[in-house]
């Protein structure tokens, strides 16, 4: 009888091919509620976190460039899939949430370089995606394929803001006029797709019947996009004077608490699709990469709701801001565990 011998799997590589673009948020995830814990005090989990933050960008980055590079077909078809193509912008968002986090530990200088390579991909996929994957692919009505993901280019909007206000109270003074310019343009964009984005999403919903594997969990994204404007509005308020936020700070005070009421109002439907999907239908509830979408938006909502307390001085919202960073610390963990199972499972050399 032979003895089994193993050999190099395919999974690797079959994992590099059908990597999720929308993946980085395993980092915004994470570096969210590693925030969230510095601001619960718990210091030494807060570093933890941003150690799992900086290791998975790392390693994101690196796999997405071999992706590029190896499967340039797998990638192209990603760029013209309404479905899945806004997901490149969790790397605009996900640089900016590790810059964000950087800052809080002094290290400003690789916060601006993150501040200027997210800003340029804002810029370019800004323009490519609803070119390629909207305006350019034969698939019609684009609006069959609306879905939560599209939500990721309004948070990759705010991150950009939030990472440019948190770097202006650090920066030298010539440095100042052009972050507050930046932030105050970024989270007007913002507001404007989220608009954009909610019209075709509600369309979609709408006009097309609605089955339970349409209601995947970027949905809960849409969330998170109001969640990242209240905290990219706090910001902006608590921002030193300069002519582009003294001209605007009045409206997107008052402009985030409304975003941070209608964030709030969104939760129970998500969770009432959840259930509709995963109890109701039968849905396998099994790890996959689109989780981190749902963990990210907890973690946001927790920080958001916490700095809006603190600048507009509300401590309800400051309280509940302190009891969802928690909650959203428990959901990572849990999708955390869960993912290295995948992984396991799916890297794991098979014997023949």
């Amino acid at each position: 009888m032979g003895a089994t011998t193993t050999v190099p799997a395919t999974g690797t590589r079959e994992a590099v091919r059908t990597l999720n673009p929308g993946y980085f948020a395993l980092v915004m995830a994470s570096g969210m509620v590693s925030m969230a814990m510095y601001h619960q005090q718990a210091y030494q989990l807060s570093v933890l976190l941003l150690w799992v933050t900086v290791v998975s960008y790392l390693i994101l980055v690196t796999v997405s460039a071999v992706r590029v590079i190896a499967f340039p077909h797998a990638f192209r078809a990603d760029l013209y899939d309404s479905g899945r193509a806004f997901g490149l912008f969790t790397f605009v968002s996900a640089t900016n949430v590790l810059g964000a986090r950087l800052v809080i530990d002094g290290h400003t200088s690789v916060a601006a370089g993150l501040l200027v390579v997210s800003t340029l991909a804002w810029l370019v996929l800004g323009y490519l995606i609803p070119w390629t994957a909207v305006l350019g692919t034969s698939e019609r009505p684009v609006v069959r394929r609306a879905n939560g993901t599209w939500f990721i280019w309004v948070v990759a909007s705010q991150s950009i803001a939030v990472l440019a206000a948190v770097l202006e109270v650090e920066m030298p003074q010539s440095w100042r006029q052009s972050l507050a310019l930046l932030a105050v343009s970024s989270w007007s964009i913002g507001v404007f797709l989220y608009g954009a984005a909610g019209v075709f999403v509600a369309l979609r919903l709408l006009l097309y019947p609605l089955v339970p594997e349409d209601l995947i969990p970027q949905y809960w994204v849409g969330m998170g996009a109001s969640a990242i404007t209240v905290l990219a509005g706090a910001r902006i308020v608590e921002m030193a004077d300069a002519p582009m936020v003294n001209a605007t700070r009045g409206l997107i005070a008052g402009t985030s608490v409304l975003f941070w009421a209608f964030g709030t109002w969104l939760i129970p439907p998500l969770i009432a699709a959840g259930v509709w999907r995963h109890v109701v239908h039968h849905i396998s509830l099994r790890y996959e990469a689109p989780w981190w979408s749902v963990i990210f938006p907890l973690g946001m909502y927790g920080v958001g709701s916490h700095y809006l307390g603190q600048a507009d001085h509300l401590p309800i919202v400051y309280y509940i801001g302190s009891v969802q960073s928690w909650i959203a610390l428990a959901a990572w963990c849990i999708t955390f565990v869960l993912m290295l199972h995948h992984l396991m499972v799916t890297l794991r050399p098979k014997a023949r």
